[in-house]
């Protein structure tokens, strides 16, 4: 609901947009290179990037109050909130990238008669693939990772998630050290895994996304 809201109608983060802003689903290609020129563009993307700053545990009961009222607390849903959730950072992340792209392949694309799309398709697009290899990155081992949103979420014993299943080994008087150990095992060398073998493209992605 909030993610279809215009940011003219956050004073009540809980009410129905009185617009529904499909705007807000627009590539970071099209809030970087407006930013300077339209204030629209430009609160977008202070409104994408104040997502950022609120902890999930303020979030958390309404979310799961709604998540029952829509009947999305299940994988499908979880998943849904995973693309929200993660929509501020791969924002600021690919904005920042954006920037060191010079606008002058903007400007020739345009002279040349390709229209916005087509200049982001065919000639930016190429472009972002290591910060979208960094932002796949990220955000595979985030959610991996995460323990919190499936645990309030997920009541369905079939669908939690390795991390939730590990509280199986956790009883009230012991703890099944092996099965625990085995299972913590299995989450930890995917991950780990993946991030020796990607390791390059998550540095240099976050620090060109984050500092230029």
């Amino acid at each position: 609901m909030i993610a279809l809201k215009a940011p003219t109608d956050m004073n009540n983060v809980f009410a129905l947009p009185k617009r529904i802003a499909w705007e807000n689903f627009a590539v970071a290609y099209a809030i970087t290179r407006n930013r300077e020129k339209s204030k629209f563009f430009n609160l977008l993307y202070y409104y994408f990037i104040s997502a950022m700053f609120i902890p999930f545990n303020v979030l958390m009961l309404p979310l799961v109050k709604q998540a029952n009222a829509f009947h999305v607390d299940n994988v499908l849903g979880i998943t849904f909130l995973y693309i929200v959730f993660g929509l501020p950072m791969n924002t600021f992340l690919y904005t920042g990238y954006i920037k060191s792209i010079p606008t002058a392949l903007d400007e020739a694309a345009t002279i040349d008669g390709a229209n916005p799309w087509q200049t982001f398709r065919l000639i930016i697009f190429p472009m972002l693939k290591p910060m979208s290899a960094t932002v796949a990155i990220l955000s595979f081992m985030w959610t991996w990772n995460d323990f919190l949103m499936p645990l309030v979420l997920l009541d369905d014993p079939k669908q939690q998630t390795l991390q939730l299943a590990q509280y199986v080994f956790n009883t009230q008087f012991s703890t099944q050290y092996n099965l625990a150990f085995a299972s913590y095992l299995m989450a930890l060398l995917p991950v780990l895994i993946f991030y020796v073998f990607c390791q390059k493209w998550i540095i240099s992605g976050v620090v060109a996304g984050s500092v230029k």
